[in-house]
């Protein structure tokens, strides 16, 4: 059986959300090989150097032009280049048209649909005319939690059957094996110029991600906690600049740190050390970072919408993420209650044991077989 999967997410040096996504299912595929399966990796670039290595049944093939990727060239190339594959594996919203090949997409949610005002114009249009289009022809669809299935079913009204929950894993592969030392972790912290006590954040920014009603909240409490800190950790997405005005807005200025992408070995340092994440958000596919968070150790604070309690579960507390006061509140209550923080932690370690991108893969790959039977 020859398997021919989309590469391109996976193929970035900065990855984050669906690329990290993509990236360690391709990890994951190309560790546990079974001997009757091939794979046929198809990009738009050559890939990087932290793709996994070509061998005999694993194959990279680069297609042209890039514009109008999937909608051009790649089914062009499906059509006229043999062997095909049994099955084509999409890890985003996005199927090849005109495809020869059955295929399978991957749906993480369907925030555009319920906050289209969130996203840029033309980003808008792509997400709900391309997924529209590509859950309608594919075979299955891969998503991360029941409660975007739910919505998948709902929206584009396809039978319970053809969606398929398929758990992410957690990034951090060594997870509490290598801690860093003290002065290892002050050295991280001393780079990112965090001193003190902190509350972080781990996202994309976004208004999704609802940080300006976070900062707001953070703003409530700071006069109680006047050596506290709030580090916001994540590359700029769209639609930001009111979040990155928001501390000026809310006179914590100098209180407030953006450090934008911070790599795993570093991230780690920060979740290790941090009082509490929270991840207020308006709506998400699942919320990882809750459950990396809790893989070290840290405390969280998270909404109580969309599939943000399916991640949390009981090692969480839950907020209403359109009340800065509960918010407030809440972060409050982490920083005065140690016994509190401690049984989160215990929680959320067992939380995050749930969790593994060797199981999704293993998941991923049965579908993938049964399309093909």
């Amino acid at each position: 059986m020859l398997i021919g999967i989309d590469g391109n997410e996976a193929n970035v040096k900065k990855r984050v959300g669906i690329s990290e996504y993509a990236y360690e299912l391709l990890q994951q595929f190309r560790k546990y090989q079974i001997s009757n399966i091939k794979y046929q990796i198809y990009l738009k670039n050559e890939p990087l150097s932290h793709m996994p290595k070509e061998s005999e049944n694993w194959r990279y093939r680069t297609v042209k032009p890039r514009k109008l990727w999937t909608q051009i060239a790649l089914p062009f190339d499906l059509f006229v280049h043999f062997p095909r594959p049994d099955v084509f594996f999409s890890p985003t919203h996005y199927a090849p048209r005109f495809s020869p090949v059955p295929t399978v997409i991957s749906i993480m949610d369907l925030s555009y649909i319920y906050y289209p005002y969130l996203f840029k114009q033309s980003d808008l249009y792509q997400l709900k005319n391309w997924t529209a289009y590509s859950a309608r022809k594919a075979s299955k669809i891969f998503t991360i939690s029941q409660a975007s299935k739910n919505d998948i079913i709902k929206i584009y009204n396809v039978p319970e059957h053809k969606v398929v929950v398929t758990y992410p894993g957690i990034k951090f592969k060594t997870q509490m094996s290598k801690l860093k030392t003290t002065a290892q972790n002050s050295k991280v912290l001393k780079k990112y110029g965090i001193e003190g006590e902190y509350i972080l954040f781990v996202g994309t920014l976004q208004p999704r991600k609802n940080i300006t009603r976070l900062i707001e909240a953070f703003a409530k409490i700071q006069n109680k906690n006047k050596d506290l800190r709030l580090a916001i950790v994540g590359k700029k997405g769209w639609l930001y600049k009111e979040i990155l005005e928001a501390p000026k807005q809310y006179g914590v200025e100098d209180r407030v740190k953006f450090l934008e992408f911070v790599p795993d070995e570093d991230l780690a340092v920060l979740y290790q050390n941090a009082i509490c994440l929270v991840l207020p958000s308006l709506y998400e596919g699942f919320g990882l970072p809750i459950v990396e968070a809790m893989s070290y150790g840290c405390p969280v604070i998270t909404s109580n919408v969309s599939s943000l309690p399916e991640a949390g579960g009981e090692a969480a507390l839950y907020v209403n993420p359109t009340d800065s006061n509960d918010i407030a509140s809440k972060i409050a209550l982490l920083i005065k209650d140690e016994k509190l923080r401690k049984e989160l932690r215990e929680k959320g370690y067992k939380q995050a044991k749930k969790f593994s991108w060797e199981k999704t893969a293993r998941e991923s790959l049965r579908v993938l077989e049964s399309v093909v039977k």
